[in-house]
Parts: structure tokens; sequence; C-alpha cells
């Protein structure tokens, strides 16, 4: 059963891409490999730029398409279920059960939150109980 985590800004005006990085960094030191779900070219581009920037004592070895990268940025979901997937999109997964981990970060402004109830709802739908970490 695949583990659905959200992470909710409720006073902090972070984005979705910085929070991103930190949790890619925090996840790479167990050694998982990380699927960024994005289909927005722009902020695939704006994740590329931070992920060799975020960190100025660890580079955060990433590629947009590169399959064999620890990080990996697409449009598209993995075909394998090794991954941990951060999911950029607006729609909730629909082949959720196939991951072993989706992470879904709800930036702190209404349009965000709408999109995370919905999210929330589908995937409880799916018979799976999301976690909230509320930051």
């Amino acid at each position: 059963m695949a583990k659905i985590s959200f992470y909710l800004f409720e006073k902090s005006p972070e984005r979705q891409v910085e929070s991103t990085c930190r949790l890619c960094r925090k996840i790479l030191r167990q050694a998982a490999k990380i699927w960024i779900h994005c289909p927005e070219p722009n902020i695939q581009h704006e994740l590329d730029q931070r992920l060799w920037s975020f960190d100025p004592e660890s580079f955060l070895a990433h590629g947009i398409d590169q399959l064999d990268a620890p990080i990996c940025i697409s449009a598209t979901l993995p075909e394998s279920s090794e991954w941990i997937v951060f999911n950029f999109n607006n729609q909730p997964l629909d082949r959720a059960t196939e991951f072993s981990h989706i992470i879904e970060i709800v930036e702190n402004d209404e349009q965000a939150k709408q999109i995370g109830r919905e999210k929330f709802k589908f995937y409880r739908s799916l018979g799976i109980s999301p976690q909230t970490h509320k930051l």
C-alpha cells in the first residue's frame, strides 16, 4: 500500500520548490530514488536551477528526464515503483497505489489549499490514509 505524505505550510510562505529541495536532501541521505512529477516546463527549470544551488555544502545530483539520476524531474510518471514521487501536478496521481511513497506539498495560499483538499479526498477514496505534516 502506498504511503502518502502531505506537507502543509500553514504559516510559512515557503514555496513548493524550496521545500522540495530540503526534503530531497533529507531523503537522499537514506539512499532513496526521487522522482519529481512536474508537467510545467518553467517549474522543471526552476527545480533544476535550485537543486544545483540549494545546498552549498553538497550538490543534489539530478536531471530532467534522466532515469539514472538520484533525482529525476519529469512531466511523466516513472514506470517502476522504486521511486519516491513528489507530485507537482494539480491533479492527484491516479496510479497512487503503484508507488511506495507520494509526497504532496501544499503552499500557504487558498488555491493551493483547495487543490490539496481535493487530492486528499481522492487518495482517501482509494482507501489510503495520507499522513499530514503541518509546517
